[in-house]
């Protein structure tokens, strides 16, 4: 697993611009110069990820950007198509973009993936919340298997 002080893993992510799916590098979504707040979560249209997770981050975007945070991105292991429908649903607008990890590459690469196929839902991110200062993780809020605390927009505000 990826801890604070590591370089954000490469991999491509994927969004849904006006032409239908865009790729988005890390290198891209977490360039020098920059300070990015990512957020990963289960599922798209999931219950705590829809009912608190990116809620959260959409109302507390103002405040977020006030502390200097130049993106907020959602991740999921979930497809381009199914995120820009639930970042539609959850009214992200232009506040979170919401990216899919389609393959499960950059979950992977974070060493934050775990095997819900159990429950029908394959390989899937770990909930966690992250703080990256010029591509470098500085902070890392990564939840136990059911919490929901940690990676919170509230407790993520407190750290920036």
């Amino acid at each position: 697993m990826v801890k604070v002080g590591d370089k954000v893993p490469s991999a491509t992510l994927r969004t849904i611009g006006p032409e239908g799916p865009k790729a988005i590098t890390t290198e891209e979504l977490f360039p020098a110069g920059k300070k990015v707040v990512a957020f990963a979560l289960p599922g798209a249209f999931t219950p705590t990820c829809s009912a608190k997770h990116v809620p959260g981050f959409v109302n507390s975007f103002d405040q977020i950007k006030a502390k200097g945070v130049d993106t907020i991105a959602c991740i999921s292991v979930n497809d381009a198509f199914v995120m820009g429908a639930w970042g539609k649903d959850q009214k992200a607008g232009d506040k979170v973009i919401m990216l899919g990890d389609g393959g499960a590459e950059f979950t992977n690469a974070m060493g934050l993936s775990m095997d819900l196929t159990k429950n029908g839902m394959g390989v899937r991110s770990q909930r966690y919340a992250m703080i990256v200062q010029d591509g470098v993780i500085k902070d890392l809020f990564v939840e136990k298997p059911g919490a929901f605390e940690v990676s919170a927009a509230e407790n993520v505000l407190k750290h920036l």
